[in-house]
């Protein structure tokens, strides 16, 4: 559901994202409680989803050496007060038209690439990998931004260099491996494997790179407990894979291949999904989400 507010404008919408423009060089962007899962939006909403990627997100962007676009704290008086702790003031920029993805190890659409080609993104790997390896080193494996409903789909480091230039193409694939690799150390730290996670990054008025709308939260990112890890099963993660699994269970009866909208989420499962996303955020700030701003379910 679109929060109403009559001091912005309205000018785009993403999967989870409402964006408002507040002047010439300023946007809100608000956090829905919104779900998706294959491409779809659910009808489903999980409470508070939205204030835990907004304050997982702040949490990275002070934590993370790199410029980033916010442009103002997260009580800004910008911010109206309905959207309180799940709203952040951003610069405007101009927006890279790629995802910009680091694995670390070998999981999900990657995993599937490899298996038919033995490469990722034409990254090549050595043989003998499998589910949940551990890569040499980290990997950059860009990926085009799909519109709502649409599938993003992986493509080569030679497409980028091609759409956006060799400079830049390099700037951005350097800035996602030297991020990846700070945030693995923190997750590392806590007790976590950080397997992947998507960055998107824009560029200000003078050309420079800045980091962008969400950073490192599960709805970004594959976080694994590291102390259960165990190469070649699917580790249990606190991002949204526990909807995937009901989704395709025998209990929803939902095919995702015939094109139907997937069926609404019973409450057991919008109540563990929001305890992970909740517990995600907690054991990698630090923070009792319960201290974080606004109205809390």
């Amino acid at each position: 559901m679109r929060p109403e507010l009559s001091d912005y404008e309205h000018i785009s919408a993403g999967k989870v994202r409402e964006i408002y423009e507040i002047d010439a060089e300023h946007l809100l962007m608000v956090v829905t409680d919104r779900i998706s899962a294959y491409d779809f939006v659910l009808d489903t909403d999980i409470p508070d989803k939205g204030r835990v990627l907004t304050a997982m997100s702040a949490h990275f962007f002070e934590q993370i050496d790199f410029p980033n676009h916010l442009a103002g704290p997260l009580d800004d008086e910008r911010i109206p007060e309905e959207v309180l702790g799940r709203a952040m003031v951003c610069k405007k920029l101009d927006m890279v038209p790629f995802e910009c993805v680091a694995r670390g190890y070998l999981t999900g659409s990657g995993l599937k690439e490899y298996e038919a080609t033995g490469a990722v993104c034409g990254v090549k790997l050595p043989e003998g990998l499998v589910e949940a390896s551990k890569l040499d080193e980290p990997i950059f494996t860009p990926a085009t931004k799909a519109e709502v409903g649409d599938h993003d789909e992986n493509v080569g480091f030679d497409v980028v260099v091609k759409d956006l230039g060799e400079d830049l193409a390099e700037r951005l694939r350097t800035a996602t491996l030297e991020i990846y690799s700070q945030a693995a150390k923190m997750a590392e730290e806590k007790g976590l494997i950080l397997a992947d996670t998507k960055f998107e990054f824009g560029l200000d008025k003078a050309g420079n790179l800045v980091l962008a709308d969400e950073v490192l939260t599960p709805d970004s990112s594959r976080y694994w407990p590291a102390d259960g890890y165990e190469e070649g099963k699917v580790q249990p993660s606190f991002d949204k894979q526990f909807v995937r699994n009901w989704l395709t269970g025998p209990k929803s009866g939902w095919d995702k291949n015939d094109g139907s909208q997937p069926p609404e989420l019973p409450g057991s499962v919008v109540e563990a999904t929001r305890a992970r996303y909740v517990e995600a955020y907690e054991r990698i700030s630090g923070k009792r989400f319960a201290d974080w701003i606004g109205s809390c379910v």
